[in-house]
């Protein structure tokens, strides 16, 4: 199939790669060209000209300022969208976002379907994402040979809307899980139990999951670990989680609370460091020299 990946980040990245490998044609399209170019696919010249030569695009932006930014304007991703194509947006997104930039994909005879992922980049290259996806069930079809490519799986979790949803849901979990294991590391620390030994109880006890284990080598060498989910997109996402919490009338206050550690280490020049380095924050409150 021909596919368009608009955001060359780190997720988008390892999914246009992925796909390549697997015999998709590939565009790809990032305001900053060079990051687009290191991925080794075509490049095209604007987002509007990657949406009108793909049968399906899926998109990975940071923020909802990025991703209404990417699909409105002459140059956007709804001008060049044909009939008949769908839109898989993979980004975590307020889903009041979903239902904006769905409007101006239906306009142009497209669908749309909101599509965030949970898994990280070594997943994408392993084909074991999931996706979770809210939208026309016959949309999810027609890009199910795309999805199925990252995908080990793929749930179709209702309207549109509910992808977005269900991933601030996950992610309130597993950003729960991020500041668990930090704390009861430094706790152990601190009692002079190296964080090596505690964390192999960890992987090995009633908490053990996959994201325990696979952030294993964050944890335990932080300066050697490439960056999966950074802090300043783990203080994004406990935003929107807040956000949509006050519209629905939950109460939060663990995700309140875990927020207000992370804005901290923000605080003090932490937000580029890895989710796991909310650890270090624990330890000393500001960032290592290195």
């Amino acid at each position: 199939m021909k596919v368009a990946i608009v955001g060359a980040g780190r997720m988008g990245s390892a999914m246009a790669a992925r796909l390549q490998q697997a015999g998709n044609d590939v565009v790809v399209y990032n305001r900053t060209r060079e990051k687009a170019e290191a991925v080794g696919a075509a490049v095209a010249e604007t987002a509007r000209e990657a949406a009108a030569w793909a049968d399906t695009i899926l998109v990975s932006l940071a923020d909802d300022a990025a991703v209404l930014h990417a699909y409105g304007g002459p140059d956007g991703i709804a001008a060049g969208l044909r009939g008949g194509s769908v839109v898989v947006e993979t980004s975590t997104l307020d889903p009041e976002t979903v239902h904006r930039v769905a409007e101006l994909v239906g306009e142009r005879g497209a669908a749309l379907l909101d599509g965030p992922v949970s898994g990280s980049v070594p997943l994408v290259e392993q084909g074991k994402l999931t996706f979770l996806v809210g939208g026309p069930a016959d949309a999810l079809d027609q890009v199910r040979p795309v999805l199925d490519t990252l995908a080990a799986q793929i749930f179709h979790v209702g309207p549109l809307g509910s992808g977005a949803v269900v991933k601030l849901a996950v992610n309130t979990v597993l950003l729960a899980i991020n500041q668990a294991v930090a704390e009861a590391l430094v706790l152990a620390e601190r009692a002079e139990v190296p964080r090596e030994t505690t964390y192999e109880v960890l992987v090995n006890s009633a908490i053990a999951s996959p994201f325990v284990a696979y952030k294993r080598a964050a944890f335990e060498r932080p300066d050697q670990t490439p960056v999966a989910f950074s802090l300043d997109l783990v203080a994004k996402d406990l935003g929107l989680i807040g956000q949509l919490a006050e519209r629905v009338g939950a109460v939060m206050p663990q995700a309140a609370a875990n927020r207000a550690a992370v804005l901290a280490a923000l605080d003090v020049g932490m937000g580029s460091r890895d989710m796991a380095a909310i650890a270090h924050w624990l330890e000393v409150g500001v960032p290592n020299e290195s």
